[in-house]
């Protein structure tokens, strides 16, 4: 039996999140005690505590949900088969294999949330979900309204089959949705977000990235890390090193991972942090497979 293992992404925070881990795991509390101190801010207090507007910013939601995964993760002693993790989750799934240190993936992780949170000030979209259509069909949905606005939008998480995530310039988002019901989308409705994630708009990130990525220390993994730009299994540093700034201008190929992981051997999946989005989202992808979680 391969078992592999699956880190949340933004989207999954909530106010409380990791205090239990904290209150009731020496090892796990020495994590969320070491990021504070690395990062010079006081994430716990913001993920035990709240305000929920604050955690809901991107550039302390990114943070927040790394540590809470990895720390659960390092309490688990477990050694993966294989790992992916869902945008954010990616550098979750890197410590997991032993590919970052947890303190450079930490400080990464806030940068790449701050540029991501200014991405979306300076070059203002934003996302929509997309129920009960194909993927070819939303993307000629998305190839459509961009044609009809002169505004990019695209087709920005693969989630599973017949939920996809667009993403994009407002103006074209919008349009994209009025298509999408028009053609048949069970649902078709924009989301609260900060910026127009895993599109060309997160240019300014990228930028801003680059120069912290070519330098972060990758080491060779001790399992397959699936990546989301490529949806391919990889062990190789500088794959994986372009793979992460890549990862931030294209979508999400979460179906295709999930189904290569299959392929590829794994009927047991675990999901690693907050929430149970991914647990869903293999049980709509994948059948007789093993699904469970950590919280």
């Amino acid at each position: 039996m391969s078992t592999a293992y699956l880190f949340p992404g933004q989207g999954s925070q909530f106010v409380g999140m990791g205090k239990e881990l904290y209150d009731s795991n020496p090892h796990a509390a020495k994590y969320f005690d070491d990021a504070n101190e690395i990062l010079g801010i006081d994430l716990k207090t913001i993920m035990f505590e709240g305000p929920q507007e604050k955690l809901t910013q991107t550039e302390f939601t990114q943070p927040a949900i790394f540590l809470h995964s990895v720390a659960l993760f390092k309490t688990l002693g477990v050694t993966p088969d294989m790992v992916a993790g869902h945008s954010l989750g990616e550098f979750s799934a890197l410590v997991a294999c032993g590919a970052v240190s947890f303190e450079d993936a930490l400080k990464i992780v806030r940068r790449r949330g701050e540029l991501m949170q200014k991405a979306g000030t300076d070059n203002p979209g934003t996302m929509a979900a997309v129920i009960g259509m194909e993927d070819e069909a939303v993307e000629k949905v998305c190839a459509q309204a961009t044609e009809e606005t002169g505004k990019e939008v695209i087709a920005a998480n693969y989630n599973c089959p017949g939920q996809l995530v667009i993403s994009g310039y407002q103006e074209a988002v919008e349009k994209a949705v009025e298509l999408a019901k028009e053609n048949g989308a069970r649902m078709a409705k924009l989301l609260p977000v900060s910026g127009a994630f895993h599109s060309s708009l997160m240019q300014p990130a990228y930028d801003g990235l680059k120069d912290q990525l070519q330098k972060l220390d990758i080491s060779e993994t001790n399992c397959p890390i699936y990546s989301n730009y490529t949806a391919e299994a990889t062990t190789d540093p500088e794959e994986i090193r372009s793979n992460l700034l890549n990862q931030l201008l294209n979508p999400v190929r979460w179906t295709q991972t999930l189904n290569n992981m299959s392929s590829d051997g794994a009927n047991a999946f675990v999901e690693v942090g907050p929430g149970k989005v991914l647990q869903g989202l293999v049980k709509r992808t994948l059948k007789d497979v093993e699904i469970s979680g950590h919280q």
